[in-house]
C-alpha cells in the first residue's frame, strides 16, 4: 500500500488553477491511495513576480504594479466552498480517508490571522511553510525572485535560518513542509547545487524539528535527497510525511514508491495506522 499524501492542493488554493478535489479523489482511489490531505494555501506574505515568469491572466486581479515591480497578494481561502466541497468528496469516495488541511506560509510573522483561519477551518492536517527570503523587513522577499537575483548560497541559508525561526516562534503545526524549496528554482547556469555545503545548516532545522516534536515533509515534487531523509533520523527524527505537492489531480501520489523505498532504508516504516504518518524503525 501507499503511503498517505499528506499534502496536496486542489481549486481552493490560488495557484492550482487546474485544481480539482474530486478527480484528485478519483485518483487516488484509482492508484489505491489509503488517504488524501487537502492542504490549500494560507499566503498571507506577497510576492514579486518576476518579470520571466509566465502568469496566468485569472492572476491579473491579485497583482499590482508598485515602483516597476509586479506583486502578487494571494487571495483568502474560500472556506466555506471549500468544506462543502470536502464533504461532498467524503461521500462520493467512502473508501478514501479525506482529511481537511492546510498549508501555513510565514506562520510565525502572522499569528492573528493564522489563528483565525485555524479557528474557523478545523483542520485535520496543519503544514508549515516557507515560501520567503529571511529578510522580514524587506517589501518584497519572494525566495523565487531572490534566488534567481541574488547569491543563490546565502540566501538558501537565509531561508534555512528562518526555518528554524519558524519552528521556535510558532508552535501550531504539525509538519515543517519541503525544506528544499528553494531548489527547486536553483540557477544551475550559474552555480552547480552541491547539498553538502548546506549539511550543517539542514541539520540545525531538523535537530530544532526533533526538539519540537514536529514532523518532517518528504516531498516528491523534486524528490527530497535520501541523505537528508538519513539526516533527520540522526538528529532525532520522529516520523516522515509523504508529500506530491499536488496541483493537478495527476500528480497526487507521483513518486511514492521511490520515496517509500528512500524512507525504509533511512529506518523510517508505516506506522500502527496505515493511515497515519511513518514512524522511526
Amino acid at each position: 500500500m501507499l503511503p498517505p499524501d499528506n499534502h496536496v492542493h486542489s481549486e481552493y488554493s490560488w495557484d492550482a488553477l487546474a485544481g480539482s478535489m474530486e478527480r484528485t479523489c478519483e485518483r487516488a482511489v484509482a492508484i489505491g491511495l489509503p488517504s488524501v490531505a487537502f492542504t490549500e494555501h494560507a499566503d498571507f506574505s506577497i510576492s514579486e513576480l518576476m518579470p520571466e515568469n509566465w502568469y496566468p491572466e485569472q492572476w491579473q486581479r491579485y497583482v499590482e504594479v508598485v515602483d516597476g515591480h509586479s506583486i502578487l497578494t494571494p487571495p483568502a481561502i474560500d472556506l466555506a466552498s471549500y468544506l462543502e466541497t470536502l464533504e461532498r468528496c467524503r461521500d462520493r469516495f467512502p473508501t478514501l480517508r479525506i482529511l481537511s488541511g492546510v498549508e501555513l506560509s510565514e506562520a510565525h510573522w502572522f499569528p492573528d490571522q493564522t489563528a483565525d483561519l485555524l479557528h474557523r477551518g478545523g483542520f485535520q492536517r496543519i503544514l508549515a511553510s516557507l515560501h520567503t527570503s529571511s529578510a522580514r523587513d524587506e517589501d518584497y522577499a519572494d525566495i523565487t525572485a531572490s534566488i534567481k537575483r541574488g547569491d543563490p548560497i546565502a540566501e538558501y541559508r537565509g531561508y534555512l535560518a528562518e526555518a528554524v525561526r519558524l519552528i521556535e516562534e510558532y508552535d501550531g503545526f504539525e509538519v515543517l513542509t519541503h525544506i528544499d524549496y528553494p531548489v527547486r528554482n536553483w540557477p544551475h547556469e550559474r552555480i552547480p547545487f552541491d547539498l553538502s555545503v548546506f549539511e550543517g545548516d539542514i541539520r540545525l532545522v531538523l535537530r530544532t524539528l526533533a526538539s519540537a516534536d514536529k514532523i518532517m515533509e518528504f516531498n516528491t515534487r523534486i524528490p527530497l535527497d535520501p541523505r537528508v531523509v538519513g539526516w533527520w533520523r540522526q538528529e532525532g527524527g520522529k516520523g516522515v510525511s509523504f508529500a506530491s505537492d499536488a496541483h493537478v489531480p495527476e500528480a497526487v501520489a507521483r513518486g511514492f514508491k521511490e520515496a517509500a523505498e528512500v524512507a525504509r532504508a533511512a529506518g523510517f516504516k508505516p506506522g500502527a495506522d496505515l493511515f497515519d504518518f511513518w514512524v522511526r524503525d
